[in-house]
């Protein structure tokens, strides 16, 4: 990997851009392949999800997370580099994917600046193999030609491109230009989320009928009290049809303006599919050589007044299914991280993480990482937790493939980014929906252990649609 501390701010001229360019590919040259350059500029204030709504087209592949409360917004669009993959060894081959291109890339720019460089925007469904029908790949990665991303005041874009021997530089930087001042010019995403016409009429139907869920919580129940697993994470589907088409971007507005405090996402293959939802739920952070994780499960509804908000999290924090359940998830990350040789920080008791329409108790734990750990090796130990699988693992994911009525695809996977500096971000794919022109596939889950109840787990998988069926009924 090659950084270059020249500053493109002081190289705005299309001659000047195009003679770097013409480096890059001597460059590609004496190597014998192509080389992937990467040419990040701090630009004034924009909004990562209006410029993405600006450029958006079905059939290109995108990747947008917005999450207000930490004032963390990022957008990519159309791929110049991917990857995909299947298997038990799939993170070891995303990492070796990931190294493959750095090591042959050109990186341009302060570094310096949240999220400058190259960012691989990745997405691991929540098994390991996947049928070849389905919309997204076990493991999907790639690089995108336009990345614009803000944090903490600061706003950089991004310019991705491949330069080979047989690169046509002249359209290449004439791209480049165009692209610098469109975003130059780039001001207000007014208008871009406001729907155009009459409202659609909307049909949204159980899959596999209304007691279904209840039965299977019945029959987990039952198999956990003979000692088949502890718990079980057991999912319901429902099947949303339009009258026109759905637009993602759309949705995504009302979902982070709405859930400040969680990850809004928006990842789509390329083939008009879109995977969206607003995630609680961090499932891993690695910046600066620290690692953070959280151990979220046991919910309650929220109140509708404050005293009976403040009660309801009372009786969650002294749930003894919830604290259980709670347990079983942070046992779990502790025993999986502990062969990477983390010293964690984890504190005594849980407290309550509060959100929209729903509270969980919550516990967040913190380590430096060893030399040579990397964000991916964590990854490949915690991904599935039990918050989203069960204890022990394997049992209850043979029981959840049994259960389900329906492929989860990228529901409860691991969806996020890494750089160019061994920094990344991963959070789980909840509170979702797979969005198919004017179909969608709404996702939603509850923990099952010895002391659940079939009718109150189908309480809390209502609720938790709520978030995505009122994006989507207002889109």
């Amino acid at each position: 990997m090659t950084i270059l501390s020249l500053d493109p701010a002081t190289n705005q001229t299309p001659s000047a851009l195009h003679g770097f360019l013409a480096q890059c590919q001597t460059a590609a040259r004496r190597a014998h392949r192509a080389k992937l350059v990467s040419i990040s500029l701090e630009v004034e204030a924009l909004d990562p999800l209006a410029v993405l709504a600006s450029i958006y087209e079905a059939g290109e592949k995108h990747f947008y997370v917005e999450r207000p409360a930490e004032n963390l917004a990022i957008a990519g669009a159309e791929a110049v580099l991917e990857f995909t993959g299947a298997g038990a060894g799939r993170f070891e081959e995303c990492q070796a994917f990931v190294d493959d291109v750095l090591a042959n890339a050109i990186i341009v720019g302060d570094q310096g600046v949240p999220f400058a460089g190259p960012h691989f925007f990745t997405g691991f469904t929540f098994f390991d193999e996947v049928s070849a029908e389905e919309p997204f790949s076990a493991v999907t990665v790639f690089v995108p030609r336009w990345q614009v991303a803000t944090r903490a005041g600061r706003t950089v874009a991004v310019a991705n491109v491949m330069i080979g021997d047989d690169s046509d530089i002249d359209l290449i930087s004439q791209k480049i230009w165009r692209a610098h001042r469109r975003f130059g010019a780039f001001v207000t995403g007014e208008g871009l989320f406001t729907p155009q016409g009459e409202a659609p009429k909307i049909t949204l139907s159980e899959l596999g009928g209304g007691d279904r869920y209840q039965a299977a919580v019945r029959r987990a129940v039952n198999r956990i009290r003979a000692g088949e697993f502890e718990k079980i994470v057991l999912a319901r589907a429902k099947d949303l049809v339009a009258t026109k088409p759905l637009h993602p971007m759309q949705a995504l507005d009302g979902l982070r303006q709405r859930f400040r405090d969680c990850y809004a996402f928006s990842l789509a293959n390329g083939a008009g599919q879109s995977f969206i939802g607003a995630s609680p739920e961090r499932l891993v952070r690695v910046h600066g050589g620290m690692l953070s994780t959280e151990a979220l499960a046991g919910s309650a509804p929220r109140g509708r007044t404050a005293e009976e908000d403040e009660q309801r999290g009372a009786d969650l924090l002294a749930s003894r299914k919830d604290r259980h359940e709670h347990q079983l998830v942070l046992d779990s990350i502790l025993r999986r991280v502990k062969p990477l040789g983390l010293q964690l920080e984890v504190p005594a008791e849980p407290k309550l993480r509060k959100f929209d329409n729903v509270q969980h108790l919550h516990t967040p734990v913190r380590a430096a990482l060893p030399v040579g750990v990397r964000v991916l090796d964590v990854l490949a130990g915690l991904h599935p937790t039990p918050a989203v699988g069960g204890v022990p693992r394997e049992p209850a994911l043979a029981g959840i493939r049994e259960m389900e009525n329906f492929s989860r695809g990228l529901y409860a996977g691991a969806i996020g980014w890494i750089d160019g500096r061994g920094n990344g971000e991963f959070f789980v794919g909840l509170r979702s929906a797979l969005i198919d022109g004017h179909k969608a596939r709404l996702y939603a889950g509850a923990g099952i252990v010895a002391a659940s109840q079939p009718e109150l787990e189908l309480a809390e998988t209502e609720l938790k649609f709520m978030a995505m069926e009122r994006a989507l009924f207002s889109s």
